[in-house]
């Protein structure tokens, strides 16, 4: 009798053991894949979204967003936004600095630096405008 309890136990914490395993590894993967995913998004969910005051979206500043994209940014991103050489702008899920930061300072080798071209309140209007997007 007692060796069928010890046999029960030790399967038991074999069966514990390996299920132990199989969750870290799970965990572990997920880790992995998620660092890669956000290494090669442009979509990059940052923390500071639950602290920033929303980009204002009223009827005016999309307009004037929307023909700010038109002027800038319609000949890589589509005159719909929905991607051609750049990629779809719809449903962002990032947040309103992280769309003024890229922007402002590009993507090397991908999109140029409007730093010198488009002001802070431009800038406000075109994210206004992506922001309606959804």
């Amino acid at each position: 009798m007692k060796s069928k309890i010890s046999f029960q136990l030790r399967a038991v914490a074999l069966a514990l053991l390996a299920g132990g395993v199989a969750l870290t590894s799970a965990f572990g993967a997920a880790r992995v894949l998620r660092r890669v995913a956000l290494r090669t998004s442009h979509q990059q969910p940052t923390p500071e979204v639950w602290f920033e005051t929303p980009t204002p979206t009223s009827p005016v500043l999309v307009k004037e967003g929307r023909t700010l994209f038109l002027n800038n940014c319609a000949h890589c991103h589509g005159i719909d936004a929905t991607g051609d050489e750049g990629p779809d702008l719809h449903g962002l899920e990032v947040s309103d600095r992280y769309i003024a930061n890229r922007i402002t300072h590009g993507i090397k080798g991908e999109m140029p630096s409007f730093a010198k071209k488009l002001h802070r309140d431009e800038i406000t209007r075109l994210t206004a405008y992506l922001r309606s997007l959804d």
